[in-house]
C-alpha cells in the first residue's frame, strides 16, 4: 500500500491490513510520520513525538508478528495520547509551563491498556492549559485561521489532519465533543467511570471523563472494548461484565431508532443560526423518528456543572497557582480565582443534584433511543477571536455522566458541525449503534441524490 493510502486507513483497517499481511506496522507508522513531517509545522497538533522510538516500536511489533506470536487488537497501530496523561516514554507536560519537563515513571491505565492491545503510542498530542478553556497553538486543519476547539485540541487536530488514526482526549464539560465537532470527526465520550483516569491529570473528580477521537464508529467501539476494565485505582470505575461495545455498536437494531431532539436552554442565546437552520433540515429528513421535546429542569443542570467544575478546578489547581501564579495564564488565574469563591452550600448541592437529574432522564428513554442534540454552537471559532468555543451543549451530559458521541453530519459554508447523541449510563454499545444508524441513513442519502 502507497503511504496516501495507509494514512486514511481507520484504526480497524490498519489493525486488519497488518493482521493478513497487507502492510506492515513499520511502513504504517514511517506513512504517519511523514505525514506529520509535511504538516505539524502548520497545523501544531504534536507536543512531543520522538520518530526514531516510534519507528523501534513498530519493527519490533512487525517481530512479534513475524514469528507467528498471538498479536492483540490493535497490534501495530499507532495512537495519540493527550498530553494531559502519563506515559512512561514521553514528558507530560499538561499544556503548562509549571510541568515542562515532567515525566512519569509508569503509563497511566488507559496507556496501559492499549499497549496490551498492542497498539503503539506514537506521541504526545496538544492540550490547552490544564486541559482548560486558554487556546493552544494548534490549528484547526479544515481551516488553519480556526480553532480545533479545546481541550483536547492536538488529538482531534492529528486525527482530523491524517496525522494518526485515532488519540485519546478527555472531557471535563465539552473537550472531546466541541474538538471532534470542528474537525470534522468523531467524538466519543463514554459513560463516567467506564475507562480508568488513573494517571491522568485531575481537575475534577466529580466530571473528568477520558474519551475518544476517531474517524469510524467501528474505531470508536474497538478502542472503547480495549481500554475499559474496572480498577481499583480510580475510586469511580465500576464492576461490570466484560463489555462487547464492538458487538453490539456495530449490529443493525431491530427497529429504526427514534430520536429525542432537545435543543437545551442553552439554544436561544448560543446556536448560530445557520446551525438552527441545519437541524432543522435534520429533524425535517428524519421524519417521524424525530421529535423535538423539553427536558424540564435542564437549565439547573447546566449551572450545576458550571458549579462544580468551578470549585474542582479550584482545588485542584490552586496550590499551582499558589506556587506559581505568574506563570499560568491571565484567564486561567481568573477562572481559579472565580472557583475559589463557590459557596459551599452550592458546591454540595450541585454535586448531590446529579443522581436526581440523571433519574429524570429515564422517562425520555422509554420512548426514545437516543437524544439528539448539537455538539457545539456551531462551526470552529476564527482564532483572532481568543477562544476554543463554548461547551455550553455538552457540559450537562458530562455532569450526568452519560454516554455522547459527536456524529460529522451537518455541516455551515464548507465546516463542519457534528450532530450529538447522548444515551443512558452502561449503555454505551446501544449509543454507538444508533449513531450509525443514523450515519449510515444519512450517507445512503448523499448517494442516492449523487
Amino acid at each position: 500500500m502507497k503511504p496516501e493510502e495507509l494514512i486514511k486507513l481507520t484504526v480497524s483497517e490498519a489493525a486488519t491490513a497488518i493482521r493478513d499481511g497487507a502492510t506492515t506496522s513499520e511502513l504504517l507508522v514511517g506513512a504517519f510520520l511523514a505525514r506529520i513531517d509535511a504538516r505539524n509545522e502548520a497545523v501544531g497538533a504534536w507536543a512531543h513525538i520522538e520518530k526514531d522510538y516510534a519507528l523501534e516500536q513498530a519493527r519490533r511489533a512487525d517481530q512479534v508478528r513475524g514469528f507467528g506470536n498471538g498479536t492483540g487488537p490493535l497490534h501495530g497501530v499507532p495512537i495519540g495520547i493527550k498530553d494531559i496523561i502519563d506515559t512512561r516514554d514521553y514528558p507530560t507536560e499538561n499544556g503548562c509551563p509549571l510541568y515542562e519537563g515532567n515525566k512519569s515513571r509508569r503509563d497511566a491505565a488507559c496507556v496501559a491498556a492499549l499497549k496490551s492491545a498492542g497498539a503503539i503510542v506514537l506521541g504526545k498530542t496538544v492540550t490547552t492549559e490544564l486541559a482548560l478553556m486558554t487556546p493552544s497553538a494548534t490549528h484547526n486543519p479544515i481551516d488553519l485561521e480556526r480553532s480545533p476547539g479545546g481541550s483536547s485540541a492536538g488529538s482531534a487536530a492529528a486525527v482530523a489532519d491524517l496525522m494518526i488514526p485515532a488519540a485519546l482526549g478527555s472531557q471535563t464539560a465539552g473537550s472531546v465533543l466541541r474538538p471532534a465537532s470542528y474537525c470534522g470527526i468523531y467524538g466519543f465520550k463514554p459513560t463516567f467511570g467506564l475507562i480508568s483516569r488513573n494517571g491522568v491529570l485531575m481537575q475534577s473528580h466529580t466530571l473528568d471523563t477520558l474519551g475518544l477521537l476517531a474517524r469510524s464508529i467501528d474505531d470508536l467501539a474497538l478502542l472503547t472494548d480495549c481500554l475499559s476494565a474496572q480498577d481499583p485505582n480510580d475510586p469511580v470505575s465500576y464492576a461490570r461484565s466484560q463489555p462487547h461495545v464492538t458487538k453490539m455498536g456495530l449490529s443493525d437494531p431491530p427497529l429504526a431508532p427514534t430520536f429525542a431532539f432537545v435543543k437545551t436552554p442553552a439554544w436561544p442565546e448560543y446556536a448560530d443560526q445557520g446551525m438552527q437552520e441545519a437541524f432543522a433540515e435534520l429533524k425535517d429528513f428524519l421524519g417521524p423518528v424525530c421529535e423535538e421535546i423539553e427536558i424540564p429542569g435542564l437549565d439547573n443542570v447546566i449551572e450545576w456543572q458550571r458549579i462544580v467544575q468551578l470549585a474542582e478546578n479550584a482545588a485542584y489547581y490552586g496550590p499551582l497557582q499558589d506556587r506559581g501564579r505568574g506563570q499560568l495564564s491571565d484567564g486561567l488565574n481568573a477562572r481559579l480565582d472565580e472557583g475559589a469563591r463557590v459557596p459551599v452550600r452550592d458546591y454540595i448541592s450541585a454535586v448531590a443534584s446529579r443522581e436526581k437529574a440523571y433519574e429524570a432522564m429515564f422517562e425520555v428513554f422509554d420512548t426514545y433511543s437516543a437524544i439528539l442534540t448539537p455538539a457545539a454552537p456551531g462551526p470552529a471559532p476564527l482564532l483572532s477571536e481568543g477562544i476554543t468555543g463554548s461547551p455550553i451543549f455538552d457540559g450537562l451530559w458530562t455532569y450526568l455522566g452519560m454516554p455522547a458521541i459527536s456524529v460529522p453530519l451537518l455541516e455551515i459554508n464548507g465546516l463542519p458541525i457534528g450532530v450529538q447523541l447522548v444515551g443512558l449510563r452502561q449503555d454505551d454499545g446501544r449509543l454507538l449503534r444508533t449513531a450509525r444508524w443514523l450515519a449510515t441513513r444519512l450517507e445512503n442519502e448523499e448517494s442516492q441524490s449523487a
